[in-house]
């Protein structure tokens, strides 16, 4: 875990490279952890690196790595945040790179990108393709016409149109929004706010459901699943420079995730799987794509199939594992759009798990209870080599408010296993 493990990986030719002190400096939108880790990264390679976002609460904010700046809301205040944007690159006195690691600022990026153009430096031959991705009715669509398999998938704007898809469904099924945020931002108290997804099991749950985000966001993904257990799902990570080239990949399988069947991993594993790679490597090329990009996909237990879950067009949660691996991805990103073209990196390092602690202390009891998981494999898993997602020793601050959080999670379980109803929260 930390500085030594990944350092202790990388490629011999890469191992000690170091920005330069001329060299132009780094803007990571969103600090939440996924962005404050790549933060970290870039630090330790010496490029100096800032974090701009529009929630106070992310743990950027409280981080010992770089500085964040605090930005209007991009979706809803999308003037503000472009002069906010122009006038941080004109304080930081040069050209900085700009990567994204939240879906929002890849939209916004992509929306103002011949504005953003002079004032930093930026994937501008994919900002578009990036955005596309971004949105789940436009990612399927591209998916389908470059052959990339994906369940049956429909894009829903209306009562009857989900009626229709329900007709001729297999379920259960999935309703999901064209971006996380649209449903984060529905009434307090309404049961889809701040949800990924959701599950339908019949033609009625469906329609009960989209009627609770009909009045605010009627546009919506409805879709088959893809039928089998977690340990079918993996990530392909990776970066591509500005021709399309591979720069660095690698895969990895998921253990567990939270919530369980279709949630987010919660604990993976690096593997060699040439199917999946060259799978996704050529979606990706088709669309003449340039940066970083993560791809879920699953293996379908009904024909053995690999069928697309989700695209996430910029850094990510999961992402974070690849420099465990010895595929930097942010560092490779970096160094391509500063005209440093690194040679193509591949991964060394698979005999270690990556935990994103949070999910994995709220999904374990899940998994136990549907016996999904027994006590003697789940402490065999924990003696493999461990690296965390939202553990770091020196960002002291961040690490003892996951800690808290988790603590919290195990209490409200021991609570519920002993019959009595946990607190209210505040």
């Amino acid at each position: 875990m930390g500085e030594h493990s990944v350092k202790s990986t990388l490629a011999a030719a890469d191992r000690d490279q170091r920005a330069g002190p001329d060299w132009p400096p780094m803007v990571v939108a969103s600090v939440f952890q996924t962005g404050l880790n790549l933060m970290r990264d870039l630090i330790r390679r010496g490029v100096r690196t800032v974090g701009v976002d529009y929630d106070p609460h992310n743990p950027g904010f409280r981080s010992v790595y770089g500085h964040s700046y605090l930005c209007p809301n991009p979706d809803t205040h999308p003037q503000e945040w472009l002069a906010f944007m122009q006038s941080l690159s004109r304080q930081m006195g040069t050209r900085p790179v700009i990567i994204c690691a939240a879906d929002i600022f890849v939209s916004a990026l992509g929306a103002h990108a011949d504005a953003l153009e002079p004032y930093y430096i930026f994937s501008r031959t994919s900002v578009a393709v990036q955005a596309a991705l971004a949105t789940k009715e436009q990612q399927y669509a591209l998916a389908q016409q470059h052959g990339l398999p994906c369940p049956r998938t429909v894009y829903i704007e209306s009562a009857q149109q989900l009626r229709d898809f329900a007709g001729l469904a297999r379920f259960p099924c999935l309703l999901k929004p064209r971006h996380q945020r649209e449903w984060e931002a529905l009434p307090e108290g309404n049961r889809l706010r701040g949800k990924k997804l959701i599950t339908a099991e019949t033609r009625e749950q469906m329609l009960d459901f989209y009627a609770l985000t009909e009045p605010y966001r009627p546009q919506v993904m409805a879709q088959e699943i893809i039928a089998g257990p977690d340990s079918e799902k993996y990530c392909y990570l990776s970066v591509y420079a500005g021709d399309s080239s591979l720069l660095g990949c690698c895969v990895v399988r998921e253990y567990r995730c939270n919530p369980i069947l279709f949630g987010s991993a919660s604990i993976v594993e690096p593997v060699v799987d040439h199917e999946i790679a060259a799978l996704c490597d050529a979606f990706l090329r088709k669309v003449d794509y340039a940066g970083l990009c993560e791809i879920e996909v699953k293996r379908d237990a009904r024909d053995s199939q690999v069928k697309l879950i989700e695209v996430n067009p910029r850094f990510s949660v999961t992402g974070d594992c690849a420099s465990y691996t010895g595929v930097e991805v942010g560092w490779l990103h970096y160094l391509d759009l500063i005209g440093r073209r690194p040679v193509r990196v591949e991964p060394t390092r698979f005999d270690f798990l990556h935990m994103v602690l949070r999910r994995e202390v709220a999904a374990v009891p899940v998994y136990l209870d549907n016996r999904l998981v027994s006590w003697r494999e789940l402490m065999r898993s924990y003696r493999r080599s461990l690296e965390f997602f939202d553990v770091d020793w020196r960002d002291w601050r961040v690490t003892a408010q996951t800690l808290f959080s988790c603590m919290k999670s195990v209490a409200v379980y021991a609570l519920r296993k002993l019959g009595l109803k946990p607190p209210a929260p505040k």
